[in-house]
């Protein structure tokens, strides 16, 4: 096999909510609150082969965002690796370290929000690549000219401000950005969640594009199915900062193996199932603060075992390029 362009490698990612005044004079006076640490990633593990879009699906909270920030270098694991090539990410060192953070950009939700309102648009896709010397200065206008192209963008709107743009051009101002510094990898968070459908439809059709002529990768992070599904070569459902399943799109879409998965897919509007009853997953999604011991999805699971409530199952390969982690997969006939 080749060797991926990126690994993640058991990567945790946990955040201690400072305490308050009250908690502090609590322990002053001796009640010794424990802080409280909010579980947002556990222990995830996952690849990306160069070109590849890798979708990555869940409930709101689930931890996917977090995740796409460590992978983007936005955010530090509390444990675990990021490999770029086999790399170690966090043991790079100036040029080298420079080198790979440029190789994997992101692109966020908010379009306004995530561009700064006092520059213009030209100003917001070159910086970047004006500050690290992507190309020579004499080649930066041209070279910025033929990403904002690339985008979808009129070079010569490059005076205005963020806000004199419709949220579907931020967005291609947000890719543009990224573009601007020839990322090799490219972490979509939401990217087209805050769109109406029909630019979402243009912007997913870009992504595609760009990956075609650029051999781009993505990590798609969303929580619209049948966006993942229109986009993504292999899927992976995340659960309470876990990956309970992973494999290659149209296979974990047809046989869905874990009871989560199964569950998420139940609730995708589909014509052929329009009369079908609506039934979404029974319970609500426990806090990251204090997950369940054992599986965390057992409180929620109609197939729920005692093993379920003590031990975790692993993320098991069940099918060539498959994964999922269910003791459903060791019972015989396998998960229900």
């Amino acid at each position: 096999m080749t060797q991926p362009l990126i690994t993640i490698d058991s990567v945790t990612r946990q955040f201690a909510k400072t305490p308050d005044l009250a908690a502090k004079l609590a322990n002053r006076l001796g009640a010794h609150f424990e802080p409280q640490v909010v579980h947002a990633v556990d222990s995830v593990s996952l690849k990306i082969g160069e070109g590849e879009v890798v979708g990555l699906v869940g409930e709101s909270g689930c931890g996917k965002s977090t995740l796409g920030r460590i992978v983007a270098g936005i955010d530090n694991p509390t444990s675990g690796r990021i490999l770029y090539r086999g790399e170690d990410v966090a043991r790079a060192n100036g040029q080298r370290a420079r080198h790979i953070a440029l190789k994997v950009q992101m692109i966020f939700q908010d379009t306004l929000d995530s561009l700064n309102p006092r520059f213009r648009m030209g100003q917001t896709v070159r910086e970047a690549a004006r500050f690290h010397k992507v190309v020579p200065d004499s080649e930066l206008d041209a070279h910025i000219d033929n990403v904002l192209v690339q985008a979808g963008l009129d070079p010569r709107t490059k005076s205005r401000f963020a806000h004199q743009f419709s949220g579907g051009q931020r967005q291609r101002i947000g890719i543009a950005r990224a573009l601007a510094v020839n990322p090799e990898l490219v972490v979509c968070d939401e990217a087209v969640a805050s769109l109406d459908v029909s630019i979402q439809a243009q912007i997913i059709n870009l992504f595609m594009d760009l990956r075609e002529r650029l051999g781009l990768a993505y990590l798609f992070v969303s929580h619209d199915i049948g966006v993942v599904r229109h986009i993504s070569d292999r899927v992976a459902v995340m659960y309470l900062g876990r990956i309970v399943e992973q494999g290659p799109t149209e296979a974990l879409f047809a046989d869905p193996n874990h009871p989560y998965t199964q569950a998420l897919l139940r609730e995708v509007p589909r014509l052929d199932n329009r009369h079908a009853s609506f039934n979404p997953v029974s319970g609500e999604i426990p806090s990251p603060l204090s997950p369940p011991s054992g599986c965390h999805f057992h409180p929620r699971c109609p197939f729920a075992m005692d093993r379920c409530r003590f031990e975790p199952p692993a993320l098991k390969e069940i099918a060539p390029g498959r994964k999922s982690a269910c003791h459903l997969n060791d019972e015989p006939g396998g998960s229900m």
